[in-house]
């Protein structure tokens, strides 16, 4: 019966389909789950180590953050693809904590699998970690401190805090330009939060003690004709998103000249098209004009006569930000541009930075925009820092946000994990495992910590748990670049508290999908190769 059973489960899937059941399953999703945890956990902490990234073109990327990493590596398991998911959500939710999320949520994988060896169901397991989760977010919030705009020098902290190993040197002088930034486009009156408000731009050449901020909007454009003026105040804006060019037929066609007259002609009349497309703008009253595509050299020698300046080939996303700031409305035929499209600024001009010039665009009056003009002396430089001051941008966004902070270096997760296992003695049976597996699993934060600080982690751990049993130690945590543990709020080491929950949550879940996998059906096309080779060793390309 048995193998008439196998055979006809068999003969339900196409020759050379691969599957994988139960223990295997869960095996294999575990191992690649782990490989993937364990590859960017030394990149945890203000003395994490840098990765090297090179891709197919041989481009190099050098980063110590996890979302980075993790999507450089090109992972194509279907298992790693999900952690991978799970740090841009992490990303994209709070800008900070990538590699925190994904190290809970292998070391969650790492402790089930002890579990089930221990013959504890999986959905037991899930119940367990479910239970510990919503505590663990209730514990944080708890154990949290209350943050407003006016706060600054706390804002201050919180993005030393997230920048802290990753551009060390400058953290003072970038996180006050972050604050800064923040403060400019947030205002006790109105609180938007609008990320897109803060604008990077990036330039190489000089170094980092250069980064400066611009109150307007930058771009890596110059005005295409010399004989347009620089500087512009009071500005018409007209932005266009077709090209001031001759369009070419869509279709292959073919021009037959049989004469120079001829030719004459249809050059005179590509020459009136043009002229035509200028004197449209200029009647429209506009002074200066933004371009998504492409400005003809004619064009561009009319509008120049004519005192308008042109900028072409801006960015979708800096077209946008142009609109909100100036009231324009982008146009895609130039004959329908009018005075009504038209948008005004207060100052444009260009200067030279770096050899190149530059457009900064100052007095935005409906849209409030700060640009961060950022410089360093080398490309790998200059990509880190952009993603540093974004993930410090966001860590004090997310911060305002949620309106509390929690105290950083492992201190708050020691307090989370303590209160768990007094948690887990009220629950009993198999899910008090899980639950007090959870609180093991926080503590791999400070572990962490404190091996990059170069201490002992086993005898730090005890001593974070011996400290943390007297309430007024709570803020104990590893003092990293001391070597010690120390009161972290005292050593104004902080975090948002929706960094923290939001790992704490977000891990849950894909652990909780990693975990009700027990059937892997792996087809494939003839010729091809299995996804996972015979024994159930997962191949892992990128690590």
């Amino acid at each position: 019966m048995a193998n008439e059973s196998q055979s006809q489960n068999s003969a339900a899937f196409n020759e050379g389909t691969r599957r994988d059941k139960g223990k295997d399953a869960q095996k294999i999703n575990i191992l690649v789950a782990k490989a993937i945890s364990n590859s960017i956990k030394s990149t945890l902490g203000p003395r994490g180590m840098d990765k090297m990234l090179v891709d197919e073109f041989g481009n190099v990327t050098i980063s110590n953050d996890g979302a980075t990493i993790l999507k450089e590596m090109a992972i194509e398991h279907p298992i790693g693809k999900m952690l991978v998911n799970l740090a841009k959500t992490q990303d994209t939710e709070v800008g900070d904590g990538t590699t925190s999320a994904v190290v809970i949520a292998g070391e969650l994988i790492s402790k089930a699998e002890f579990l089930l060896d221990e013959n504890i169901h999986p959905s037991i397991i899930i119940k367990g970690y479910k239970m510990a989760s919503e505590r663990a977010v209730e514990i944080f919030d708890s154990i949290s401190e209350p943050i407003v705009l006016e706060d600054k020098e706390l804002l201050l902290n919180i993005a030393r805090t997230s920048m802290t190993g990753k551009a060390f040197e400058y953290s003072s002088l970038l996180s006050k330009i972050v604050i800064d930034s923040i403060l400019e486009v947030n205002t006790k009156e109105n609180l938007d939060f609008d990320r897109d408000s803060i604008i990077i731009e990036t330039k190489l050449g000089s170094s980092l003690s250069e980064t400066q901020l611009i109150d307007g909007i930058v771009l890596d454009k110059e005005i295409v004709h010399p004989e347009m003026p620089k500087d512009v105040v009071n500005a018409k804006i007209a932005i266009i998103s077709s090209a001031l060019e001759i369009k070419e037929p869509e279709t292959d066609a073919k021009i037959q000249i049989t004469s120079p007259d001829q030719l004459q002609s249809f050059i005179d009349q590509e020459e009136e098209s043009l002229k035509n497309m200028v004197d449209t703008i200029k009647r429209s009253g506009a002074n200066y004009v933004f371009c998504q595509k492409g400005i003809d050299d004619l064009a561009q020698h009319y509008l120049a006569k004519e005192g308008i300046v042109a900028i072409r080939r801006v960015r979708q996303t800096d077209v946008e930000k142009i609109a909100k700031a100036s009231g324009a409305k982008i146009v895609t035929r130039i004959n329908d541009l009018s005075d009504k499209d038209l948008g005004t600024l207060e100052h444009i001009y260009e200067k030279k930075i770096a050899g190149d010039n530059m457009i900064f665009i100052e007095g935005l009056k409906l849209k409030k925009y700060i640009t961060i003009l950022l410089r360093a002396g080398s490309e790998q430089v200059l990509d880190e820092t952009q993603r540093t001051l974004n993930d410090a941008i966001c860590a004090v966004i997310s911060a305002l946000k949620v309106g509390k902070y929690v105290a950083a270096g492992g201190s708050s997760e020691i307090e989370v994990a303590l209160k768990l296992r007094d948690y887990a003695k009220t629950i009993g049976g198999r899910e008090q495992l899980a639950i007090e597996a959870y609180a093991d699993v926080l503590e791999v934060i400070p572990k962490v910590l404190s091996e990059s600080a170069g201490l002992d982690a086993i005898d730090t751990i005890v001593n974070l748990r011996s400290k943390h049993q007297d309430p007024n130690n709570k803020f104990v945590g590893i003092d990293v670049l001391g070597g010690r543990l120390y009161d972290m709020k005292e050593l104004n080491i902080i975090e948002p508290l929706n960094v923290k929950t939001q790992a704490v949550v977000s891990s849950y879940e894909v652990v909780e999908m990693i975990l009700r996998i027990d059937d892997i059906i792996a087809a494939f096309a003839k010729n091809k190769g299995p996804m996972m080779p015979p024994g159930g060793m997962p191949q892992m390309p990128g690590i």
